[in-house]
């Protein structure tokens, strides 16, 4: 099989990843950086956006990294493709689970809220007050003050919230 029937024939169930409007979206970015309108993004392309938007010094060796996350030409399922590998993260739900497990040694499936709030304001790349606030709005603790982990590994992973 040629690299671009692997990347069109292993992506072509790219446009399910994406809702209609974010795939839209997506071919709007694809047509601003596809310079020269030949429906493929080349080193050429990539230079003149980022010169567009004033990167005027980016290095040929840069380009040609860019062009080389690709597994061949870089045509829009490509290209959507490449965001779908980006955005699915890389660690499995069942990898976070497991990270998350380490904080509730009884296995209850939640945390509470000012444990993981301290962890994550005090720890490695450390969230600010806002984050926090849109955390705890998008996963509200219960009224004990636990917060369901595995709701989060499943919305991190997939996207949307499981169906109850």
């Amino acid at each position: 099989m040629s690299q671009r029937q692997q990347a069109e024939g292993g992506s072509s169930n790219v446009f399910s990843m994406f809702e209609q409007s974010q795939i839209q979206e997506y071919k709007e970015a694809f047509t601003i950086i596809d310079q020269n309108r030949d429906g493929i993004i080349s080193k050429d392309d990539l230079k003149d956006v980022l010169s567009s938007m004033g990167q005027l010094n980016v290095k040929n060796e840069e380009l040609e990294a860019m062009i080389k996350e690709a597994s061949g030409p870089i045509n829009f399922t490509v290209f959507l493709t490449m965001f779908g590998e980006k955005l699915k993260g890389a660690d499995p739900e069942d990898v976070i689970v497991s990270a998350f497990k380490v904080l509730d040694p009884a296995n209850t499936g939640a945390i509470k809220k000012e444990f993981l709030e301290e962890l994550l304001t005090t720890q490695c790349d450390r969230f600010s007050a806002e984050e926090m606030k849109n955390l705890w709005a998008a996963f509200p603790p219960d009224v004990a003050g636990n917060v369901d982990y595995k709701n989060i590994c499943y919305v991190i992973t997939h996207g949307e919230e499981k169906e109850e």
